[in-house]
């Protein structure tokens, strides 16, 4: 379901304030209008973040309109605005980011990649190294960029499968000096033939495979999750945010230490949702991460 976002003046006095401070405190005469958006949608969010299954104020949701499946990841994460944008606007940064998911085999943010491009190629875990993978080129674009907001914009126009548009969206805005609300956005698009693979995959290799939404209960209470492309999407973008958060705990050590803190950490926290998330075993995780990571 669409998070509604609120106008400026159905904020909560609690969270107008916070937007107003820190306004204050960077020098702008007034907060900015993206900035009041995202706050809206933490002040909708309020409550689910309050009663949210994951046990930290993190919230999943994903939807299916015209062939365009969506995830959507909303959270509080424990870090500074200004070290989230240092991170975010960096698409070196974003290649290290995303080297962190068990199917991306190679991404260049430099070299042969234009200026403005994240190269990535993509395949299926162990089964595919750098050179048997798909070659997806990400346009990455700074879309918005103010001193209380940003978004960032990753878009490939092809993908695997006969998929398109693959797309990646991440905005963030301070809630206070330790700590920023983030919206991340991960969707896509398939015609006839991406849809006959994709169906192929959810009777054989994906048919046990769910998502974090809950669509009911068992007999005996035990929460049913939501499966087919919906389940995947979320996946998705859980490992995804995972991979962010992962990155972000990695900068309170040495630089020489900090790639092989973050994969640790990304295993380590996609194992906390091992319905949904696990794939491999560390030991085989982490050899290919380095495997692939050695052949950039």
């Amino acid at each position: 379901m669409p998070i509604r976002t609120p106008t400026p003046t159905e904020l909560s006095p609690a969270a107008a304030a916070l937007v107003l401070a820190f306004a204050a405190a960077t020098g702008t005469a007034a907060p900015s209008p993206d900035a009041w958006a995202l706050h809206g949608q933490h002040e909708t969010l309020r409550d689910a973040f309050a009663s949210s299954p994951f046990q930290r104020p993190l919230v999943v949701q994903s939807s299916e309109a015209a062939s365009e499946p969506k995830g959507e990841i909303y959270a509080i994460v424990e870090h500074p605005f200004k070290t989230t944008v240092q991170v975010l606007e960096d698409r070196s940064r974003w290649c290290e980011v995303l080297m962190l998911h068990q199917n991306v085999k190679r991404c260049r943010a430099g070299g042969d990649a234009p200026a403005d491009t994240v190269a990535l190629v993509v395949g299926r875990k162990a089964q595919h190294t750098p050179e048997q993978g798909f070659r997806m080129d990400f346009k990455f674009h700074v879309a918005a960029r103010a001193p209380d907001f940003v978004r960032v914009q990753l878009a490939s126009p092809e993908g695997p499968l006969g998929t398109r548009d693959h797309r990646v969206t991440l905005q963030a805005a301070p809630l206070d000096a330790k700590r920023s609300f983030i919206h991340l956005s991960y969707g896509y698009s398939f015609g006839s033939v991406a849809r006959l693979a994709t169906q192929a995959y959810m009777v054989t290799a994906g048919r046990h495979k769910v998502g974090f939404t809950v669509t009911g209960k068992t007999d005996d209470g035990k929460p049913v999750y939501i499966s087919g492309m919906r389940g995947m999407v979320e996946r998705n973008a859980m490992r995804y945010f995972l991979a962010i958060e992962a990155y972000f705990g990695a900068l309170a050590v040495p630089p020489a230490l900090r790639q092989e803190k973050r994969m640790n950490d990304w295993f380590a926290l996609t194992e906390q949702h091992p319905r949904q998330l696990h794939e491999l075993g560390r030991d085989e995780y982490l050899a290919l991460k380095r495997r692939d990571l050695a052949a950039m």
